[in-house]
């Protein structure tokens, strides 16, 4: 019997989407690549991008099972089905955008809905692991290819924390012989990497800075009653003012003093965080959320000071806080010694960078290379993660 590989590995260069619905839970990035190569052979180049995002209840449910004490074995297979669905229906669209018909494999993230990187007591034992929802066997029936998904419980099995996962193709595509730099992603929380000039994969260092935009979007929804998901163009955040006292509260968070690996996500920053910054004193939301995008930009400045081997030359900021002006300055601000730049001023997307990399995992997936980094993730040994359906 053929393996349903060979004629792909044969292919000089492959079709591939990738796929990614992260903490913000605002909707799915969907972007088209055509991958030569693999390892440090690997060529990426984007053909298109389509975000389809969810409508206000799917993220609401998200938002609700992602707390952990909200949704049920019926919750979850529910939501996974319907997310496997819109998954595809992205895919459809982006093809549909592109006129493309037909692609050779996709990477699909899925939609994290509890993240327990720390070991917790269960059952006599202790556990660490991670869930990922959203099924992708919707993706391979419809189009007619191999789906790598489920990345990340493979780093966990190994050691690690099962994140941060897209330092493995930053050191791919973005590593400098001549300066160091740092690759900051700001979606629901930040994570940066760090490479140094002429690094080689085990010299990669990578983390959770802490929340991104995930406490500013819940304060915004909170000054907006509602009816605003996000600080578009960070214009409320640039008519209130910073409160001291609070940003020096945050600052303290000893999160932000944890030595990597380190990982985060919405169970410690988010709803119950939240309120305890509205209640910590009388000041007005719109202030509390100037202070929070502060808050942002110094914890990834002291991430940095604390953990950085040296000042990186530049810091490349891709996600979605790189859409915010007022963020992007308080981020300068802080870190003056530094060149902040944002994906688009090397001329590539700062939309489709997560998603990219997901179509890079699946890719060395598919030739069984080892898409993890040791050093950023605290893995014993290298894995090739991801779980194929043909």
């Amino acid at each position: 019997m053929t393996h349903p590989f060979i004629s792909l590995w044969n292919q000089p260069s492959r079709l591939v989407v990738g796929l990614m619905s992260g903490t913000s839970a605002d909707g799915v990035d969907a972007v088209l690549t055509r991958i030569a190569g693999f390892g440090l052979s690997t060529k990426v180049e984007q053909l298109g991008f389509y975000f389809q995002p969810f409508d206000d209840a799917t993220r609401q449910r998200i938002l609700a099972v992602c707390g952990g004490d909200v949704g049920g074995s019926r919750e979850l297979c529910l939501l996974g089905t319907h997310l496997g669905k819109l998954y595809a229906q992205a895919v459809r669209e982006l093809l549909k955008q592109t006129g493309t018909e037909h692609v050779d494999l996709i990477g699909c993230h899925g939609q994290t809905v509890y993240h327990i990187p720390e070991e917790t007591p269960y059952l006599g034992t202790s556990i660490r692991g991670t869930l990922q929802i959203g099924d992708p066997s919707y993706l391979a029936e419809e189009l007619s290819c191999p789906v790598v998904s489920d990345f990340r419980i493979r780093d966990m099995a190994a050691g690690g924390l099962g994140a941060p996962l897209v330092p493995y193709t930053e050191f791919l595509l973005y590593r400098s012989e001549t300066e160091d730099v740092a690759l900051q992603n700001i979606g629901g929380i930040g994570n940066v990497t760090m490479l140094p000039a002429g690094c080689a994969l085990e010299d990669v260092t990578a983390f959770d800075t802490g929340p991104g935009n995930m406490v500013m979007d819940a304060l915004v929804s909170r000054i907006s009653n509602g009816k605003l998901s996000y600080d578009d163009g960070g214009r409320l955040a640039a008519s209130g003012k910073v409160i001291p006292e609070l940003l020096d509260w945050m600052l303290a968070d000893p999160y932000l003093a944890k030595q990597p690996p380190k990982t985060t996500g919405r169970e410690y920053y988010g709803a119950a965080y939240v309120e305890k910054l509205i209640a910590f004193g009388d000041y007005p939301l719109t202030d509390v959320l100037t202070t929070a995008t502060r808050f942002t930009a110094e914890s990834i400045a002291l991430s940095l000071r604390r953990f950085a081997p040296r000042m990186p030359a530049r810091l490349v900021v891709g996600g979605g806080g790189s859409r915010n002006p007022t963020l992007l300055r308080f981020l300068q601000d802080a870190l003056p010694e530094c060149r902040v730049q944002i994906q688009e001023d090397l001329g590539l997307d700062s939309d489709a960078k997560e998603a990219v990399a997901f179509a890079i995992l699946a890719n060395e997936a598919l030739f069984g290379v080892c898409n993890n980094a040791p050093s950023a993730t605290g893995a014993k040994h290298g894995v090739v993660m991801g779980r194929i359906n043909l």
